[in-house]
């Protein structure tokens, strides 16, 4: 049943190489079967069964492929169940890319899931496959969460997911969704992988995020539940309306402002601009757009297309604002409100515009024909201007076809900025004067009016020239009521006396009485006023008509058939006087004629006319204006006047008439005409003509007549009622209306084209009175807040236009409330419907409740006498006038610490705790204290600046007050703040400094960061270096000092480590400058190590950084490196280059009373002098450059360090008796022994000088100093008077350089300067090494003081200090012992215990001593303790003895071989076995223990092989030799432990003398005579010469140490009583006094040699002692000696008892050691 498939060989590339473990690796394809690979054997992970039943079986395959490259090996174990089975096991071999098909036949027995496994065994392992059966089940998969988009508040975003029915069965859902979520749809039914989109809805009520879970529910009968996580987050929008495209009212571009100025918009067009809606928010928002809601009657001329829109996030809506204004003149404004969704949030946008019409204006206002004669004709040109933009539409009321004056072109349209030149022509048909006062009406601008005149002559009839003046003087006749009497009649008036002339010519009746008024003058009336009010289409007239005719417009209607149309009946009347003659205008062509053309009528009577149509056209249109002209009949020929004033021009009549022939059944021509009317009339005040025009424009072929019922409307007068529009022409109407109150009327006036009453349109017009009526905010009532008396409070109040008419405000203020009260602006004008804003400003005086009243007055902008001037409104202020004062949080602030020159701020609180608003001015003053010069610190500027001097505070609120506070110095600050109240009167700090008050106190000190060296060791080539000696190298005083001050401005130039430098030599800022002398090691000598224990003592942190000058240099480009280097260049680049010298860390933080080691070294890699400048940086702090220096020497090179080129001496008072000896040191870092010598020439010179007085006494002139010690040059100095001693002193090095050193001294006055305070002067060093924290590598010990001051002491007593050596090791034991350098130290210092072992984690005191005894000095005394690691000396000891064993051995064992006996070879030479145990064998007794205590030299390298490389058969050899040889062990190097002792010893006198107080402190044991008693008797002899001695001295030498030490403490007992007894002194005072006995001159010489040699011999000999700890054989030490001035014989005693006891301390140290280390020593060995 196996079947192998052959597949296709797979891709190597995909193949993965496993050597171990299970790796799964997914198919690159979307797979049913999720497929892994199991050690290059890929398989499916699961087998499935679905949709089985019982009692069948059902068979799945499982495939197995070989994906690696080798053939695989495998067998497989049957599932476990019975339900699961398959082919017997059989072992499996696949070839790489061959499968294997394994049949699994599932067998189920009851309804349930079954679950099994096959498993498949490898050499690498076990993997199985899942076998599983599973029932039908619902089962729905969606998302476990989805995240909707970010929605704004009220907003509504949606998302979608897919629900898929994974599951056996058809399953049905719903869904539970919390608020603000639902699902869409809610509920459904999904078949078997079914899958359906469902769509989220979010929309949010708040602004919060939002995290809920859905639940669906599906299933059957059982329902299940599953939740799905929904995450969403709400916002609040925010709206910005800008425009931006122009500027307005001083508003800068690309700012917001929400004025939209659409400027001066010509009538009738549309402008359109556009505003941008900006969203700053992160959300979409929705918004609606709205009008402010207007009146009723108001037509808006603002428009806005957009009701509603979306703002995107973060981006703009362009909304586009519509301006087409009707009204010419008229400003008007609106108001457009943007509303957020939710009306969250509103914003305002005010548009503004005005509208402009045309300016036409006539360039005259007559033409003069003069005279023609009958049958002529003549032209004039009349010119016509349009001064606006705005295109014009003219029209000149006059039919040219029926009239005796025509123009070329009587409408039309006069473009902006043109002027049109018109032609006027006068054909005259009857000899008469003519004149007609024509209006040339403008569409949205008032009438104007021409006057054409002129006379016609015939051969018998000439009438009197008609001229320009004769129409003034008849205006003027006119208004004086003069003109309705003929010529003849005025003329005989005028001689009778009747009449007058005045000035002007014209007539006047003569005044009765002088008093009475001057006669009456023309006034050109209003063109509006002229053009209605011409008693025909209105009942009132300007004047009384003379000649009038009815009717004035006719219709003659249908005129069909053509030759039965009835005449129409004209009735002239003649109203005044004289009599007159009528002459109508004959129309040659014309359809209608008046019959007769001539006649006259008499004084107030009348005369019928016929007027006859005769068409001759059916279907057509008739229309027509007779004109006709009425003159006094005497007028008609000039001899009949006499006088030139009563000339009377003629009157024009003119009737308009209209006919048509339509027949019955025939339409009438269909008008094409575009109608330009608006919809409201101006605005105007109630019971005022309102004035409009409208446009009928002919844009047919064909002829348009017209007519206006004007009953149909009674309240409105449009002019003219009728009339005709010729093709292409338009006619201009005029409308005028008359509102008695504010309520609204509708006016539809039924405009009748073409006859037709088909073709009506009705023209609807609204017209309403507008009111004065202001609308003040608050309902009148302005409330301010409690104010501070004495300042202003300023609140803004609006009031609105609500009319659409202009108004002028004015407030008025009573005069006693004038300074409490202001307004501004107090008088302006408000345009219609706009809302202004006014600053009131309210300045109480006094501390009480105000309530003050305000008055408005408005009046309309041009009054008009029949409205009323003005209204008044008025407005109720209430306010309060109150104290406060100001407090603040923390009346003392101490910011502590401050970084000088670093800013640091503070916030301080202020508190206003009253119910006013406080507007305060604040103040600071500085107070510098500390250790300054008050001077030099007064003109300091202020270290504290205000973020804000000034500001408001309002009422039970708080302020906070940013301070910058950056100190200069480092001094204690501090900063006093006063506060005062601002008012009208004082409004700076000038004028409040009176008033100024304490507010708080604020403190802070300067500090700069700071460091200090707390304490310092050496390890590697400087090991062997005192404390004290290396704090002098490293001039550790120096740079602490340098840390204590304050750093210049220099060194702040930088204030953080920078790469400034573009050289390799970075130029130097600071003038702090020191060395670190690392000393002189030889050449290949392990490393010069210095750990130095920086400390920040200070109370701010501190960042510190060595920069080397790499540091400082800045990466620049190769080309820009200078190419050429000088040699400081060069040995710089060599010293980094090879890190000669390095410190680490090298850079660093530390915070306050922390703590770092900064390792120094000094590798000794080149013979020479390495210098390096270092600069150590503080970050704004200190900048001090180091100057590391090194010395490294050739083997055998003498070479001696000096600290410096210059010693002072301590200064010592004149007339001292006893001045101490003091020491000068000097180093020898050489590996060989160094003689010195020094110079005494000038010392022998200046004693010359001070009077043989020895000023200077050098005590060891000459000396040698062992390797990598230090020696002692002694001195005494005695000043001979106050003042400083200078000298210079050469010191010869033998075999080295020598050095010239100044010595100085001071003597001073002990009357003048206590002796006291100089002496603890010297012995306090300004920086104490004390500190014990610092340890080297390996080292398993500690000192718990590295340095101890014994102070004044005087001679013969002694003085103890207790030091402790604690084991810092938790596991091994050390063992120490104590060595003291010098012969002279060990006399005067006695340390107990002297070695001894401590165990791990304990500590052992250790008593230091120090006895003086002899001359006065200085003690500087370097113990060194070494320690060692227990373990170290046991197996020390072991090798050694098997080393002897060895020894012992080869020297009585040979071996002889065959191959040896030609060869004479030695293993080793006598000479070095010897050399390698001389010192063994001459030891004495556990001599092997003292050895292991022998100082090694610090600069001693043990020479090893040079094995060359690349030989091996060579090396074999050396490697077989030194296994022959045993070489011998060498003792363990110990970790030396110094301990510096400082002290200074007085003579008894001068200790009693200085410090009398101390002296009851000290107890004397001075001995028997001057010198110890053990330097003189030891082991019964003296002076080391055997001689014999006193048995009284036998006996007292032979006492035990507790006897001796009995005798002295009861002798000086007695001693110290009797210098305490009082009587004693007196005895000894009178004693001396008395006279010196004769026999006092004989005294031994012997005896006086010697007392002076003690007086002026020191104790100590050598510089240092020997090295070497071990004794030699025969119990003598090679020492090296120096010369000593003067010498004795005392001395030399001295120093070999010193020697002998020095033996006996060795041999006793080295028994207790023995005991430590070995509880049961071996026997020793001859």
């Amino acid at each position: 049943m196996l079947a192998q498939v052959h597949g296709e060989p797979p891709n190597p590339e995909s193949f993965r190489k496993l050597c171990c473990g299970c790796v799964r690796k997914l198919s690159a394809r979307k797979a049913k079967k999720k497929k892994g690979v199991f050690w290059g054997i890929e398989v499916a992970e699961t087998l499935r069964w679905h949709g089985w039943e019982l009692g069948k079986e059902m068979i799945k395959h499982l495939i197995l492929k070989n994906v690696h490259e080798k053939t695989q090996k495998l067998s497989y174990r049957c599932p476990s169940t019975r339900f699961f089975f398959t082919v017997f096991p059989q072992p499996i071999t696949l070839s790489p890319g061959m499968s294997l098909t394994l049949p699994i036949v599932f067998r189920p027995a009851e309804k349930r899931e079954y679950e099994d496994s096959i498993c498949f065994k490898k050499a690498e392992g076990e993997f199985s496959v899942t076998l599983r059966a599973t029932l039908p089940c619902p089962c729905l998969s969606f998302p476990a969460a989805v995240q909707l988009p970010i929605c704004a508040v009220h907003n509504v975003t949606e998302t979608t997911f897919l629900v898929r029915n994974v599951g056996d069965l058809v399953t049905a859902f719903a869904w539970e969704t919390p608020s603000p979520f639902y699902m869409i749809p809610d509920c459904g039914m999904l078949s078997p992988g079914a899958e359906r989109m469902v769509k989220v809805v979010f929309q949010p009520k708040e602004a919060m995020v939002y995290n809920v879970a859905a639940t669906c529910w599906f299933g059957g009968e059982e329902k299940q539940k599953r939740s799905i996580q929904l995450k969403a987050q709400a916002k609040y929008p925010y709206l910005r309306v800008s425009v931006t495209e122009e500027e307005y009212e001083g508003v800068q571009p690309g700012k917001f402002r929400d004025v939209l100025c659409f400027g001066s918009v010509p009538v009738g067009t549309t402008v359109e601009k556009c505003v941008e809606i900006f969203n700053m928010s992160m959300v979409d928002a929705p918004c609606r757009i709205e009008r402010a809601k207007d009146p009723l009657l108001r037509d808006p001329v603002f428009s806005c297309d957009v009701c509603h829109g979306v703002v995107p996030a973060k981006g703009k809506l362009v909304l586009c604002i519509r301006f087409q204004p009707q009204t010419v003149g008229e400003h008007s404004t609106d108001y457009f409100t943007i509303t957020s969704a939710g009306c969250l949030l509103q914003t305002v946008l005010k548009v503004v515009g005005s509208c402009k019409g045309p300016l036409v204006s006539l360039h005259q206002h007559s033409v003069d024909f003069d005279w023609i004669n009958l049958g002529e004709s003549l032209m004039q040109m009349l010119k016509i201007s349009n001064t606006s933009d705005v295109p014009a539409y003219y029209q000149f009321d006059i039919d040219g076809r029926g009239s005796v004056f025509s123009l070329d072109r009587p409408c039309g349209v006069l473009e902006g900025t043109t002027t049109l030149a018109l032609k006027v022509t006068f054909r005259p048909t009857h000899p008469i004067s003519y004149h007609r006062r024509v209006v040339c009406l403008v569409h949205h601008q008032e009438p104007m009016y021409v006057d054409f005149f002129g006379t016609c002559h015939s051969d018998i009839a000439k009438p009197a020239i008609l001229q320009a003046r004769h129409l003034s003087w008849y205006r003027t006749n006119m208004v004086r009521g003069l003109t309705f009497y003929p010529p003849d009649i005025l003329r005989v008036m005028l001689k009778d006396g009747k009449l007058q002339m005045d000035e002007k010519g014209a007539l006047m009746l003569p005044p009765e009485i002088p008093q009475d008024k001057p006669p009456k003058e023309y006034s050109e009336a209003n063109a509006m006023t002229e053009y209605f009010y011409d008693g025909v289409s209105s009942d009132l007239a300007l004047f009384s008509p003379h000649v009038s005719v009815s009717p004035r417009e006719y219709d003659f209607g249908c005129c069909v058939p053509l030759h039965k149309v009835e005449p129409l009946p004209l009735c002239v009347t003649n109203h005044t006087k004289g009599k007159i003659t009528v002459a109508w205008t004959p129309s040659h062509g014309s359809a209608f004629q008046v019959s007769p053309e001539i006649c006259d009528i008499p004084p107030l009577k009348s005369s019928a006319f016929r007027v006859l149509f005769q068409p001759t056209q059916l279907n057509s249109l008739y229309a027509a204006e007779l004109e006709g002209f009425a003159f006094y009949k005497v007028l008609r020929h000039y001899s009949n006047i006499e006088e030139d004033a009563t000339i009377c021009p003629s009157w024009c009549l003119t009737v308009r008439l209209r006919a048509h022939t339509y027949e019955a059944e025939r339409e009438h021509f269909i008008p094409q005409y575009v109608l330009d009317v608006p919809k409201t009339f101006p605005p105007v005040a109630p019971n005022t003509d309102t004035y409009c025009s409208m446009l009928l424009l002919n844009t047919g072929t064909s002829l348009i007549t017209f007519s206006v019922n004007q009953a149909a409307c009674p309240s409105v007068l449009l002019k003219p009622c009728s009339g005709h529009i010729m093709p292409g022409g338009h006619q201009i109407f005029f409308l005028s209306t008359h509102p008695v109150n504010t309520v609204s009327q509708q006016h539809v006036l039924p405009l009748q084209l073409n006859s037709c009453p088909g073709y009506t349109k009705e023209i609807a017009l609204q017209s309403c009175g507008e009111s004065l009526l202001l609308l003040l905010e608050g309902d009148g009532n302005l409330y301010f807040k409690p104010l501070y008396i004495g300042t202003s409070s300023t609140r803004m109040y609006t009031i609105k236009n609500c009319t659409r008419l202009p108004m002028v405000f004015t407030w008025k203020i009573h005069q006693s409330d004038s300074k409490i009260l202001s307004v501004s602006p107090a008088v302006g004008i408000l345009q219609p419907c706009e809302a202004m804003a006014q600053a009131w400003t309210f300045t109480p005086d006094k501390e009480m409740k105000y309530l003050l009243r305000a008055m408005v007055f408005v009046r309309r902008k041009s009054p008009d006498p029949v409205s009323p001037k003005s209204v008044r409104y008025a407005l109720r202020i209430v306010g309060e006038g109150v104290l406060g004062t100001i407090r603040a949080q923390k009346e003392h602030l101490d910011l502590g610490n401050v970084l000088v020159g670093d800013p640091q701020s503070c916030s301080v609180v202020l508190l206003n705790d009253g119910v006013c608003s406080l507007k305060y001015i604040l103040s600071v003053e500085q107070l510098i204290t500390g250790a300054c010069d008050p001077e030099e610190v007064r003109s300091d500027p202020l270290a504290l600046e205000l973020e804000q001097s000034r500001g408001t505070i309002p009422a039970r609120s708080k302020a906070f007050i940013r301070a910058r506070v950056r100190p200069a110095r480092r001094l204690h600050y501090t900063w006093s703040i006063k506060y005062a109240i601002c008012t009208h009167t004082a409004t700076d700090l000038a004028s409040t400094k009176e008033e100024q008050q304490p507010l708080c106190c604020i403190v802070a000190t300067g500090v700069y960061p700071t460091l200090c060296i707390t304490d310092a060791c050496s390890a590697g080539s400087a090991s062997g270096i005192s404390k004290l000696h290396l704090w002098r190298l490293f001039s550790l005083d120096t740079l602490n000092e340098y840390l204590e001050r304050d750093p210049t401005p220099g060194e702040l130039t930088y204030r953080v480590p920078t790469r400034h430098s573009t050289c390799l030599i970075p130029p130097v800022y600071t003038p702090l400058l020191l060395d670190f002398n690392f000393g002189a090691a030889l050449i290949g000598s392990e490393p010069t190590l210095v750990m130095l224990l920086l400390t920040n003592k200070g109370v701010v942190p501190v960042e510190w950084a060595f920069l080397f000058p790499s540091d400082q240099k800045m990466d620049m480009e190769h080309w820009a490196e200078d190419a050429e280097f000088s040699p400081d260049e060069l040995h710089q680049m060599r010293i980094q280059d090879n890190q000669l010298f390095s410190v680490s860390p090298k850079s660093g933080k530390l915070l306050p009373g922390q703590e770092e080691s900064v390792q120094f070294s000094h590798r000794h890699d080149f013979i020479g002098t390495d210098q390096l400048p270092v600069l150590l940086k503080l970050s704004y702090g200190h900048e001090i450059l180091l100057n590391f220096s090194g010395v490294t020497m050739e083997q055998d090179q003498r070479h001696i360090h000096f600290a410096s080129t210059k010693h002072l001496f301590a200064p010592i008072a004149i007339g001292t008796c006893h001045p101490p000896i003091q020491i000068y040191e000097l180093y020898n870092g050489s590996s060989v022994p160094v003689m010195f010598e020094v110079q005494l020439d000038n010392i022998v010179r200046m004693q010359k000088e001070n009077f043989q007085h020895p000023v200077f006494v050098c005590l060891t002139p000459r000396g040698e100093i062992p390797p990598g010690t230090t020696g002692h040059i002694e001195w005494i100095f005695s000043p001979l008077e106050a003042g400083m001693y200078l000298v210079d002193v050469l010191i010869h090095i033998l075999g080295g350089e020598s050095a010239l050193i100044t010595f100085q001294g001071v003597g001073y006055d002990p009357n003048t300067v206590g002796d006291t305070a100089t002496s603890s002067e010297v012995l306090s060093p300004s920086a104490s090494p004390g500190s014990t924290k610092l340890t080297v590598p390996g080292q398993a010990a500690t000192l718990s003081h590295h340095w101890i001051c014994l102070g004044n002491i005087p001679d013969c007593t002694k003085a103890s200090r207790l030091v402790f050596l604690n084991n810092i090791s938790e596991s091994k034991a050390v063992a120490f012992a104590w060595q003291i350098s010098t012969c002279k130290d060990k006399r005067v210092l006695q340390i107990a215990p002297e070695s001894g072992v401590v165990q791990p984690g304990e500590s052992i005191p250790c008593f230091i001593t120090l006895r003086p005894s002899g001359s006065a000095s200085f003690y500087n005394i370097d113990l060194v303790c070494e320690v060692y690691i227990q373990e170290s000396l046991v197996q020390y000891e072991r090798d050694l003895q098997e080393w002897e064993r060895e020894k012992e051995r080869q020297a009585v064992e040979f071996t002889i071989t065959e191959k040896d006996l030609g060869t004479k070879k030695k293993l080793k030479s006598p000479a070095g076995r010897s050399s390698d145990s001389a010192e063994t064998e001459n030891l004495p007794e556990s001599s092997a223990v003292i050895r292991k205590y022998k100082t090694l030299p610090p600069i001693k390298n043990h020479p090893m092989p040079n094995r060359p490389a690349g030989h091996f058969q060579r090396r074999l050899l050396l490697d077989k030799e030194a296994s022959r040889m045993w070489i011998k062990p060498e003792p363990p190097k110990p970790i030396p432990l110094h301990l510096g002792v400082t002290a200074r010893s007085y003579s008894i006198e001068d200790f009693f003398s200085n410090f009398t107080s101390e002296f009851p402190k000290y107890f004397l044991s001075r001995p028997f005579s001057d010198q110890p008693l053990e330097s003189k008797f030891v082991d019964g002899s003296r002076d080391g010469d055997g001689t014999d001695m006193d048995p009284k001295w036998l006996s007292l030498a032979a006492a035990s140490k507790q006897e001796l030490q009995i005798v002295t403490d009861i002798l000086t007992g007695v001693i110290r009583g009797l210098l305490e007894n009082t009587q004693f002194h007196d005895a000894v005072r009178r004693s001396l006094d008395e006279p010196i006995p004769y026999f006092s001159q004989f005294r031994c010489e012997e005896s006086a040699e010697l007392q002076d040699r003690r007086q002026c011999s020191t104790v100590p000999s050598r510089v240092s002692a020997s090295p070497d700890l071990y004794p030699e054989k025969d119990g003598e030490r090679k020492e090296m000696r120096q010369e000593t001035s003067p010498n004795n014989d005392l001395l030399e005693s001295w120093e070999r008892m010193s020697e002998i006891l020095h033996h006996e301390q060795l041999r006793e140290q080295k028994e207790m050691m023995s005991r430590t280390t070995n509880p049961a020593p071996p026997p020793s060995r001859a």
